[in-house]
């Protein structure tokens, strides 16, 4: 579908992108494998790579020979895309298929809640047990039927559409040979060469092929109106039946069809034309028409209408008066041009566009393609990237990602704990992960003590400390770029457990420590006892403060309830592997005579009261220095999350929220660290970091943003069933009051839109904030799909810091529930505008 000069579409060169990575023959053929299930059971199957290596299929059968070809390809009765079935019983009858397009990434070994069921099972215990073998091998069946030995060296798992995972594990071959990291290598440089790839084409151009194995299922590459009634469906855009067999033969014929042809169906790229043209000839004022019109004029000096834009009236009319890039250049631009000329879209798009072999112009059809890129993103790509210049400072001087019991799957009461939670974790940019940890069992063998994490005094189900450690050592093995992850200690060991602790982590980490790879928070006293500690244990919801009395950090102390004292003794072997001690707090005076190394910790309640009654100024100047870690309230028993903007405001480095929750504030979060490169620290305002109170003062700031339109907006929680979308946007200003003493949130939402997530216009008028702390401020924007029966669906997300915004005409990537953009929301943004009366931020 690039630049041609005859009628018929081009073939699309994405659809022939990954032939050239080379795969071995086996992954061709079927690849033997062990599945875990849900449940744990585990059953046999095969992996096969389609033969354009976009699709890999799950099947219980060897795959059948192809009379074409001398390599071994999927003949499926059924195939459904892996995750889409409506039932356990479903996911097990039919074929199973996971897009290319749909990984986020794929993990060696056995880290994942599925595996730990499946060791439960074979080894007989319990969900609240923790008795895996000693040393962490691979575990060995059970007499149970459609049970396996596993073995974590040829274990692997493919996390796909979010948070779903695909747990597998490679059979050795006659000779006993280990296949799985030849597969796994070759799949990850299909992966790889898919985002390089897919950078040149256009997202309904991809939005297509991605659900294209879903609806040819008869593999005749070819859409007939009946199929093409399905794409719109899973497109989000509603025709009825009539209109669109009608629409289907009209097209037919401008593309000159025969009736037989019309009959047998059109081709992916005849499908993307017709897609395109739903577009463009919609009734509704496109927002890319209006810009256009009144950026470049929409007839030219000869009375012609204008079909393109030079680059150097680009250049001077949108990037530097528009969009406020004055630093753009006319080289920049060619640059840009060539490549937005390059670019696969649908033909009726390219047969439009310019001819000149310099790039020195763009049709309208490209620059609407550069307005929705990530190119044009809202969020300063500067911002985005990671500064490796500004990785040098102490740690008391960052943001860090912090998570709060990062072991629990759900509530705080009865949810179960999970290895999985803390690759989850550490891979949506948390670099602060907390272990609650108690005695547990002996080994069986040796008497050795073994470690346990869970909630304490609750029906939380329960992981040994190893598991977790090892599971870390996994993610650092495979990240070596990774900045240091803290690893925040709730030690209630009796010496003898703190010792297998101190000789876990040295075993399993080894050398990780003399990198300073890994940070332990947990308590380092002088002296073998520790009488004077903070802990998350310790809540202070039920305290309260007399307004009316004269408020001193020492009443607000006074206030609280009294801790429970504990002369606990502290291993001397895990006292010297802990950096970060964690002492009471008394008060501010006292603790910034403390070493750097010394933190507290707050419960949510006491962090506002601190804000509150006048101490956030003596709080930042601590902040400087030392490190506090904000943890949610112990009557968050839902797991819910609070908003992190006003302890970021007090200088807080480690706030800590439930990762497992993906509500508003969790999403604030994610936004707060897309910066610098995702990699879970931000440096502080240098606001927050001088000594001179009038200087740390943020000033305001006059905030519009109006919704233009959306783009590829797909159904809820990766859906592909279901009723067309109504979607409608909440656009959100999290921020802090000027006087710093509370977190404000205030929120508009747009008119809905019936029945199309393709291509919804809003046109909205402005939405206007005064932003009173732009250092912290986050502008939230949620994609909703409208219920007049229910509740409404969250479909998607993006979180913006106010100080990382561009101005201008900007795209909106979105992101789904677990913050990545893999699947159909690859492909899903917003237009929007936005303007900013000045420019105050932190440099």
């Amino acid at each position: 579908m690039k630049k041609q000069h005859h009628s018929g579409p081009a073939k699309s060169e994405f659809k022939n992108c990954l032939q050239h990575v080379p795969v071995p023959k086996i992954l061709l053929e079927g690849v033997n494998v062990i599945k875990v299930n849900t449940n744990g059971k585990t059953r046999k199957g095969f992996i096969t790579l389609s033969e354009d290596k976009f699709t890999l299929y799950l099947t219980s059968s060897k795959v059948k020979s192809s009379s074409s070809s001398s390599l071994m390809r999927p003949i499926l009765k059924k195939v459904t895309s892996i995750g889409s079935s409506s039932s356990a019983s479903e996911e097990q009858d039919a074929e199973r298929a996971i897009d290319i397009g749909s990984i986020d990434r794929i993990q060696r070994g056995q880290n994942t809640h599925k595996f730990e069921m499946a060791r439960q099972r074979n080894t007989g215990s319990g969900s609240g047990s923790v008795g895996s073998p000693r040393g962490g091998g691979s575990f060995r069946s059970s007499s149970k039927k459609n049970t396996f030995d596993l073995d974590p060296n040829r274990s692997f798992s493919i996390i796909f559409r979010g948070e779903r995972t695909l747990d597998l594990m490679t059979m050795p071959t006659e000779e006993g040979n280990n296949e799985r990291d030849q597969i796994l290598n070759a799949l990850d440089a299909i992966l790889k060469t898919y985002q390089t790839a897919k950078m040149q084409v256009g997202n309904d151009v991809l939005l297509l092929r991605y659900i294209w194995l879903d609806v040819d299922k008869d593999k005749s590459n070819s859409i007939n109106a009946t199929e093409l009634g399905v794409i719109l469906d899973r497109i989000n855009f509603y025709m009825k039946k009539s209109v669109l067999n009608a629409s289907y033969e009209h097209f037919g014929k401008i593309i000159h069809l025969d009736r037989s042809t019309r009959k047998k169906g059109l081709s992916f790229e005849q499908c993307a034309t017709f897609l395109h043209k739903l577009k463009r000839d919609t009734w509704q004022v496109k927002p890319v028409n209006l810009i256009w019109n009144k950026l470049f004029g929409e007839y030219m000096r000869n009375g012609k209408q204008r079909q393109s834009v030079s680059d150097i009236t680009f250049l001077q009319k949108f990037l530097h008066k528009k969009q406020g890039e004055t630093n753009a250049t006319i080289e920049q631009v060619r640059e840009l041009f060539a490549r937005l000329n390059t670019l696969e879209i649908a033909h009726v798009a390219a047969q439009d566009e310019p001819q000149d072999g310099n790039c020195i112009r763009i049709d309208k059809n490209r620059f609407e393609a550069y307005l929705i890129s990530r190119e044009n993103d809202v969020f300063d790509p500067n911002k985005e990237r990671l500064d490796s210049r500004s990785m040098n400072k102490p740690l008391s001087e960052y943001w860090i990602n912090t998570s709060h019991n990062t072991y629990l799957k759900g509530d705080q009461l009865t949810s179960q704990s999970s290895v999985e939670m803390y690759m989850h974790a550490l891979y949506r940019g948390c670099r602060s992960v907390e272990l609650d940890i108690w005695d547990g069992e002996r080994d069986t063998y040796d008497q050795t003590p073994i470690p346990i994490v869970y909630h304490g005094h609750t029906m939380t189900t329960k992981l040994p400390f190893a598991d977790i450690i090892k599971c870390i050592k996994v993610f650092m093995n495979f990240n070596p770029d990774s900045y240091p992850i803290i690893l925040s200690f709730e030690n209630h060991c009796t010496l003898p457990f703190q010792e297998a602790m101190a000789e876990q982590l040295t075993s399993i980490l080894g050398p990780i420590f003399l990198r300073g790879m890994i940070v332990v928070k947990g308590r380092r006293p002088n002296g073998a006892l520790d009488d004077d500690y903070d802990s998350d244990d310790t809540d202070d919801e039920e305290s309260t403060i007399n307004a009316d009395s004269s408020i001193t950090e020492s009443t607000i102390k006074d206030a609280s309830p009294q801790k429970k004292v504990r002369q606990s003794i502290v291993a001397s072997q895990l006292a010297k592997l802990t950096l970060l001690h964690g002492t009471a707090f008394k008060a501010f005076e006292e603790s910034q005579t403390f070493p750097a190394h010394y933190m507290h910790s707050f419960g949510e309640s006491k962090m506002r009261k601190l804000c509150r009654y006048g101490k956030g100024r003596s709080w930042v100047s601590y902040n400087q220095k030392n490190m506090s870690r904000i943890y949610p309230s112990g009557k968050r028993v839902d797991s819910s999350n609070y908003s992190p903007v006003l302890p970021w405001a007090a200088g807080c480095q480690m706030v800590a929220l439930n990762f497992q929750t993906p509500d508003v504030h969790l999403r604030v979060n994610d936004g707060r660290f897309r910066e610098n490169g995702h990699c879970g620290y931000v440096q502080k305002p240098s606001a927050l970091m001088m000594k001179d109170d009038s200087v740390t003062q943020p000033s305001s700031v006059l905030l519009s943003v109006r919704i233009l339109s959306g783009s590829c907006l797909p159904k809820p929680r990766h859906n592909t069933k279901g009723e067309c979308i109504d979607p409608y946007v909440k656009v959100s200003v999290h921020d802090v009051s000027m006087n710093e003493d509370k977190d404000t949130v205030k929120t508009f939402n747009t008119s809905m839109v019936p029945s199309n997530g393709f291509f919804p216009i809003w046109n909205s008028d402005f939405f206007s904030f005064t932003v009173e702390n732009g250092l912290v401020a986050m502008l939230q924007l949620n994609v909703f799909d409208y219920d007049v029966a229910k509740a409404d669906n969250f479909i998607a997300s993006a979180s913006i810091p106010i100080s990382c915004m561009r101005t201008g005409i900007r795209s909106v990537q979105l992101f789904d529930s677990s913050n990545t953009t893999s699947g159909a929301f690859d492909f899903a943004s917003l237009l929007i505008e936005v303007k900013m009366k000045q420019d105050l931020f932190d440099i």
